[in-house]
């Protein structure tokens, strides 16, 4: 049986944004980060192995539980000779990142249970502000936006010049 010709195996970038949703300027943005790569043809136009579209939906579900391109990409290098993520790649992965969500989600569930506090203040100084002071870390020593004044920071009213 004959093979066919590689350029078959090909998509452009234009076909590959359709076929996998993802923005040409993202899928650009992705090259640019290593996380994709392409072959350029005698014009310069950038040709996408088939096997990037598996690439780009794994990397686009795990951007969308907030894994960061950073964390992606060091996924995407264990994988030998740089391989397309298979279905136990992603489930080997995600069972890694699953504790780094669960941290994720109890942080911003803790800062809505608290966020009207801070919408009530309107300043950021509360005396154990969710935000600036998380878990109240500091609230027995200082409160609020004061805490730059301990750690080396200076407050805008200990500045030269600023009267008080």
């Amino acid at each position: 049986m004959p093979q066919l010709p590689e350029k078959i195996h090909e998509l452009t970038v234009g076909r590959l944004s359709a076929r996998s949703g993802a923005a040409v300027s993202a899928l650009r943005f992705y090259e640019s980060k290593g996380l994709i790569s392409s072959r350029r043809t005698a014009g310069n136009q950038r040709r996408y192995s088939r096997d990037t579209l598996r690439r780009v939906a794994f990397i686009r579900a795990a951007q969308r539980v907030g894994i960061p391109l950073a964390t992606i990409r060091e996924a995407l290098a264990e994988l030998p000779e740089g391989r397309t993520p298979t279905r136990d790649d992603w489930a080997r992965l995600s069972e890694a990142w699953r504790s780094e969500l669960d941290e994720r989600i109890k942080r911003l569930n803790r800062l809505r249970d608290h966020l009207t506090d801070c919408i009530g203040c309107g300043c950021l100084s509360l005396d154990s502000c969710v935000l600036s002071n998380p878990d109240d870390v500091f609230g027995d020593r200082l409160t609020g936006s004061r805490l730059l004044a301990e750690t080396g920071g200076t407050r805008r009213a200990d500045r030269p010049g600023v009267k008080r």
